[in-house]
């Protein structure tokens, strides 16, 4: 399939990076924010989760040099650095993984779309992993809720939390090698 005939993908995937790029950049500024806060967990899972991103948008840019499509690597939109308290980026953090998971199913679809099944089988790694992301946010949303204004409970839960940083062999590769988190 020709870049011309999957226009429509390609060009959501192109938009696609971009999102990836700037959900990396968002969770950068709320890992800094609750750094700030002294709340080294939830700092650490941020910017873990930073990491990440930058590696979706990456296996993005992988996939499309490996299709043969011309890659434009874009800049960022504005990201919050601002809080009143942890519920607030978890929130925030939860809204754009849920809206990350509305953009895969439309990538998903438009692939379905334009008969592009390499495409489609790309994309299902995504949304997979978006289902992981969204509950997870949800849990520490919850935790985070529950704890009112006792931070620390937050920083508890995820110290007794399990690791879970399993690495999946099924992920699309990275272009230029995945980036780990310490």
């Amino acid at each position: 399939m020709t870049e011309t005939t999957a226009a429509s993908f390609v060009d959501l995937l192109r938009t696609q990076i971009r999102n990836e790029f700037t959900a990396s950049q968002q969770y950068v500024a709320i890992a800094v924010w609750f750094d700030g806060a002294d709340l080294p967990r939830l700092a650490a899972r941020f910017y873990s989760q930073s990491v990440e991103e930058r590696n979706h948008a990456m296996m993005m840019v992988r996939y499309m040099l490996d299709r043969g499509w011309e890659v434009h690597v874009p800049g960022i939109d504005d990201v919050r650095n601002e809080f009143g308290d942890p519920v607030e980026p978890i929130a925030l953090a939860l809204a754009q993984e849920r809206r990350v998971t509305e953009q895969c199913e439309t990538l998903f679809r438009a692939a379905r779309d334009a008969r592009d099944v390499l495409s489609e089988q790309f994309m299902l790694w995504f949304l997979k992993e978006q289902v992981e992301e969204v509950a997870s946010m949800n849990s520490l949303r919850t935790i985070a809720d529950r704890a009112g204004s006792d931070w620390f409970q937050i920083e508890e839960h995820l110290a007794r939390e399990a690791a879970g940083n399993a690495s999946d062999n099924s992920a699309p590769e990275v272009a230029g090698g995945a980036l780990t988190s310490a």
